[in-house]
């Protein structure tokens, strides 16, 4: 008896999550079944709490998803918007540094490489001539030669300038230290990689959905120190269900008594409500903001509004 009241209460708690959303398509203007555009506004976990996420079927062939990149500049969302010919969606991506304006993590645009990951950081203090390397994960589409099918998946990538080829692992990697500046593919912990033939990528992390459960490897992929995992700020992510559907989920922030932001536990849970079977964190904070149809979802949280990013995804009709 006490297990059934335990599941008529999960259960009672999924549906009244998804009830907090409401589909806004009409407002932006789009009049297809393949995207769709929902809207939550109002409180999460006791907080002033906004998000938006767009459910995109990745089986019409019609749509065409695809990344975008700068080289040694950044670009807000809406100019990638206008250069890319209008597309119905477009959201920031990667990581990326403000020094030289550079992604810190993998990008494919059309089948080939257009950033790389960074893999290896210079240690502190007494271990300062050694470094920590991992394996950064991202989100892509897959090719597979039987019947031209194609596949989202999320990975632990690795890539160097000079290799044409992602190569990955679907588990997460343990980092390890060594005296080695860079990671070469030619070390033994990375033996098991395999190569990712995919159409198009982005790159982020950390993981925060793997096997249908929420798995945030925060630890191995080393995005962000002490506990700030557990701050609220605003949020990028993406993930996709069994039937095919990329959810690109942005949470607004950094607002008081209008939208706070999520935790990445947070952010995690609502993508597993979604029914996502994986998911992934992007770059959040002042770099978050979604387009459909060149109007803004969420308000990015910098005074100066959307901040110019390197890298970004898109979705055509």
């Amino acid at each position: 008896m006490k297990k059934i009241l335990i599941g008529i209460l999960f259960v009672m708690f999924i549906l009244q999550t998804n009830a907090q959303w409401k589909e806004v398509s009409e407002v932006f203007g789009l009049n297809t079944e393949s995207i769709k555009v929902f809207e939550w506004q109002g409180a999460y976990q006791d907080s002033a709490f906004k998000a938006y996420y767009v459910q995109i079927d990745t089986k019409d062939n019609k749509l065409k998803i695809n990344s975008d990149t700068t080289l040694f500049r950044r670009l807000t969302p809406m100019q990638y918007y206008d250069r890319l010919n209008k597309p119905a969606v477009v959201v920031n991506a990667s990581f990326f540094e403000f020094k030289n304006n550079t992604n810190l993590n993998l990008i494919v645009k059309d089948g080939k490489i257009v950033s790389y990951n960074v893999h290896s950081m210079l240690n502190k203090g007494k271990d300062t001539f050694t470094y920590t390397h991992v394996l950064a994960s991202a989100i892509g589409m897959k090719k597979t030669s039987m019947f031209k099918k194609k596949e989202l998946d999320i990975a632990y990538t690795f890539t160097d300038s000079s290799i044409s080829n992602v190569y990955y692992q679907s588990t997460p990697f343990t980092p390890f230290k060594d005296s080695n500046s860079k990671l070469n593919l030619s070390h033994p912990k990375l033996l098991q990689l395999a190569p990712w033939n995919v159409s198009w990528a982005v790159g982020g992390g950390p993981v925060l959905i793997r096997d249908e459960q929420i798995a945030i490897s925060n630890e191995e992929e080393r995005k962000f120190a002490g506990k700030a995992i557990l701050d609220r700020h605003p949020r990028t992510a993406m993930g996709y269900t069994k039937d095919g559907k990329l959810i690109i989920l942005a949470i607004q922030g950094r607002m008081k008594g209008i939208a706070v932001g999520a935790t990445l536990n947070e952010t995690a849970s609502l993508l597993l409500d979604l029914g996502c079977i994986e998911g992934l964190n992007l770059d959040g904070g002042g770099s978050s903001c979604l387009l459909v149809n060149g109007k803004e979802t969420i308000k990015p949280s910098d005074p100066t509004g959307e901040r110019p990013v390197p890298a970004i995804l898109y979705v055509s009709q």
